[in-house]
């Protein structure tokens, strides 16, 4: 029999009982005799019977309890499972009368009944009339705001409590914490009065700890998973973006009509302008082909790329429009790296909108450095066919690159890619911010 832990005032009733003390000596009436032997064993009968109701447990009783409430939950692989397993055990194994877990809310407003056992689980893996509890409302709800359980020995003194099916007269809280963060509460009720001890806290606090450990590591596992599912989708979409700028680059219009434009000059016997274009060609094509599947790319070979574009499309478009690019503010070129795949596709969108019947075409590229930023101005004309209808919209496609390359990487950095698109009558001015890559 273990010791008892006494919580009412009948503590010098039951000392008495239990320990001899306050017992004098009795007199040689038999009539006392009689009486004082009646009342010393009637108490004796009530302390056997509360030691029994009041279980102390030894330590093998509660290794085992452990050793199996930790063997149950770690061998679970839902959340819910583990509150259902967590609270059966409770009432199996520990003798209370009711038992229910708590989770909080993704809003964290709330705690919701998730498992019980005892009179508000009559069929399997059901929960008659659950409970939603407000945090900061009832015991459980202080718990989960103060992260600290609590005995609560007489319910009916205490206006925080909350009666469910029946109105029980002790109650425990301990909260399920990971870290600092209360994401749950384990409340047990019984009938009797004083009933819960420090033997209960603890074991309920060692049973949350498990419960915590578990249930983190589900999350994490979750979380990791979900992280890979995104990895993956990420990486089609990236591949996908690809394809569009090397499609927008090399499209069959465009290179039909570059080769028809040096075949011309073949046609035509001018040898320089034929091999200025076919060099400038062939090395747009090793520019794409080398490019493909990198993720980071030198500001130089970027302009260099735009510079053989901008010529092949004077040559398509037998010169009716202008470029310059302005570099005269950045560093060193060769140590600059930026984004790839960022300008290629916007350029060809700039060029037909340049291109003009009524006037030349002028398109002007101003490049700057800031600390880990590169600054892109854009000007270029707006031809007046396409004036009266040429808004925002002819960027959308563009626009949804550069919101896919900030949510697949550049977010996470804190330095995302940022353009503004200025629109008159007869002009637009782009500005663009990349992040230097470092």
């Amino acid at each position: 029999m273990g010791s008892l832990v006494i919580y009412t005032n009948r503590t010098k009733t039951r000392r008495a009982a239990m320990y001899g003390e306050g017992v004098k000596a009795l007199p040689f009436s038999g009539i006392r005799i009689l009486r004082n032997f009646c009342k010393l064993f009637t108490q004796l009968i009530m302390t056997i019977v509360l030691v029994r109701e009041t279980k102390y447990f030894s330590f093998n009783d509660l290794e085992n309890i452990l050793i199996e409430f930790s063997a149950s939950i770690l061998a679970k692989s839902d959340e819910i499972e583990i509150a259902w397993d967590v609270s059966r055990n409770c009432i199996s194994k520990l003798g209370f009368d009711d038992c229910v877990i708590y989770y909080v809310n993704d809003e964290r407003t709330h705690l919701i009944q998730k498992a019980a056992y005892g009179p508000k689980n009559p069929k399997n893996y059901e929960i008659h009339q659950p409970l939603d509890i407000e945090l900061g409302t009832g015991i459980s709800g202080n718990v989960v705001l103060s992260g600290v359980g609590e005995i609560i020995s007489d319910t009916s003194e205490d206006g925080r409590y909350i009666e469910d099916e029946d109105n029980r007269l002790s109650e425990i809280a301990i909260p399920i914490k990971i870290g600092a963060t209360v994401i749950g509460v384990i409340d047990c009720e019984h009938h009797e009065r004083d009933y819960f001890t420090s033997q209960h806290f603890k074991v309920l606090s060692a049973i949350a700890s498990i419960v915590a450990i578990k249930i983190n590591g589900l999350r994490n596992e979750r979380e990791n998973m979900e992280k890979e599912k995104q990895l993956i989708k990420a990486e089609k979409e990236m591949l996908a973006l690809k394809a569009v700028a090397l499609r927008s680059q090399m499209s069959p219009h465009f290179v039909f009509n570059s080769l028809n434009a040096i075949q011309h000059f073949v046609t035509t016997n001018d040898k320089v302008n034929t091999l200025k274009y076919f060099s400038i060609f062939s090395k747009l094509i090793r520019y794409y082909l080398m490019n493909f599947e990198v993720e980071e790319i030198g500001l130089q070979t970027e302009i260099n790329m735009l510079d053989w574009y901008f010529k092949l499309q004077q040559l398509r478009y037998e010169d009716k429009f202008q470029f310059t690019i302005h570099t005269k503010e950045l560093g060193d070129l060769d140590q600059v790296k930026i984004p790839s795949l960022i300008l290629p596709i916007l350029m060809e969108r700039v060029v037909e909108a340049a291109i003009s019947e009524d006037k030349l075409g002028k398109i002007d590229l101003y490049l700057s450095q800031q600390t880990n930023l590169v600054n892109i101005i854009i000007k270029h004309n707006i031809s007046a066919e396409l004036s009266s209808k040429w808004d925002d919209n002819a960027y959308v496609q563009w626009m949804e690159h550069i919101e896919l390359f900030n949510r697949l990487k550049y977010n996470e950095l804190g330095k995302p890619i940022r353009i503004k698109n200025t629109l008159s009558s007869s002009q637009s001015i782009i500005e663009l911010t990349i992040p230097i890559i470092e």
